[in-house]
């Protein structure tokens, strides 16, 4: 049932249908501290992702995680400069890939499609956790290919921020405002009937 929102996430989201909070409370901060995330923990979300449903069951997602100075490094020299604003204080960093092919050695339809869906799972725990995550489109694709030694038949698809939730004030300024709860369009707008266009 949705009872018992935070201030910030009820004044920002309201469902249109009864549905269990945690789909509410999940949402993208920027603002990380640099408190460290147990390797217990850290792996529970993993855990978390590994049960998400794939096409034939191939399970095609890979992440690449970054917990030392090292290995943060390498990740900021391929994330966007906007980003790195701000996502430099999260104590983890986890790229996100997916195996391409299908059993028969053809291109997978559905990898992308079942690598987003682990991140969805992911993302859930850790909330359930207390702790944050953010998701990332904005790096250069070919140089984190480059810098991690991904194979070619393996597609890149966003970094994530994992940690603790910071105070707002900590982010530069230009970031704060954009610090919420973001809203969602409707159902009524992206549900269709039987054809496309067709409302219910």
């Amino acid at each position: 049932m949705t009872t018992s929102l935070p201030a910030e996430v009820e004044s920002n989201r309201q469902p249109d249908h009864e549905i269990n909070p945690q789909f509410l409370t999940r949402w993208s901060p920027r603002s990380f501290t640099k408190q460290e995330v147990t390797e217990d923990v850290l792996l529970s979300l993993f855990e978390a992702a590994r049960w998400a449903p794939s096409g034939s069951n191939i399970q095609p997602w890979r992440f690449i995680v970054a917990r030392t100075e090292e290995q943060l490094a390498k990740f900021h020299s391929f994330i966007a400069p906007a980003n790195r604003e701000w996502c430099e204080k999260a104590p983890v960093l986890a790229l996100v890939i997916s195996y391409t092919k299908a059993s028969n050695g053809n291109t997978s339809p559905s990898h992308a499609f079942d690598a987003g869906a682990a991140w969805g799972y992911l993302a859930l725990e850790a909330n359930n956790q207390g702790l944050i995550t953010h998701a990332m489109g904005g790096f250069d694709h070919n140089q984190a290919r480059e810098t991690l030694q991904i194979p070619e038949d393996y597609q890149t698809h966003a970094v994530i921020a994992i940690g603790y939730r910071g105070p707002v004030e900590a982010l530069p300024e230009r970031f704060q405002e954009r610090e919420a709860p973001s809203t969602r369009r409707p159902v009524s707008e992206l549900l269709f009937e039987g054809t496309f266009g067709q409302t219910l």
